[in-house]
């Protein structure tokens, strides 16, 4: 069976008193209208308080606080600043990569015309036209033994190291500090 602790909330004729069936309803086919109970006493039906239409008016218009007016402009100006700065900073990026782009154009453009250009040293001279041309033109040889000159060192090397006898006491410190190091 069903608990009755939990059917109060489902029980409608509580209300009974305060709907009026036939005159808020129409009738379905079928149904009977609902008996009243004449027992208890009637509550009044009118329980909503009306107000007068300014104070209506008055409830109804939104009030603004200007703390919080001013901190949203400032906020909307700092999202809309913050949003600036990443425009502007895609904008400069764009274009960088233009000139990136382009520069690199520019030195593929280049290198090819200085391979080109290589190549066209190397097919008009060769090693043996440059050697005729300095042999024959020029009247130079190639050095022989005779003309080699070979330098002994019968010592060894040697290095000597000037000291400077004048220095103040600041540049004696730092030379101290990097005799340490070394």
């Amino acid at each position: 069976m069903a608990n009755t602790k939990y059917d109060a909330a489902y029980d409608l004729s509580l209300f009974d008193e305060e709907l009026s069936y036939s005159s808020a309803a129409p009738k379905r086919r079928g149904e009977e209208e609902p008996e009243r109970k004449t027992g208890k006493k009637q509550s009044s039906r009118n329980k909503v308080v009306t107000l007068p239409e300014d104070e209506l008016v008055k409830i109804r218009r939104r009030k603004h606080n200007p703390l919080k007016l001013a901190i949203g402009s400032v906020a909307a100006a700092a999202v809309t600043f913050i949003i600036g700065v990443i425009i502007v900073g895609q904008v400069q990026l764009t274009e960088l990569n233009q000139k990136i782009i382009s520069a690199e154009e520019t030195l593929a453009d280049t290198e090819s015309i200085y391979i080109q250009n290589q190549m066209k040293v190397e097919t008009t001279l060769s090693k043996a036209e440059i050697e005729k041309y300095v042999t024959e033109v020029l009247g130079m040889t190639k050095a022989s033994n005779a003309q080699k000159e070979f330098v002994t060192l019968e010592s060894g090397d040697k290095a000597e190291v000037s000291a400077q006898k004048d220095g103040n006491i600041i540049t004696r410190f730092f030379e101290s500090l990097s005799n340490l190091w070394s």
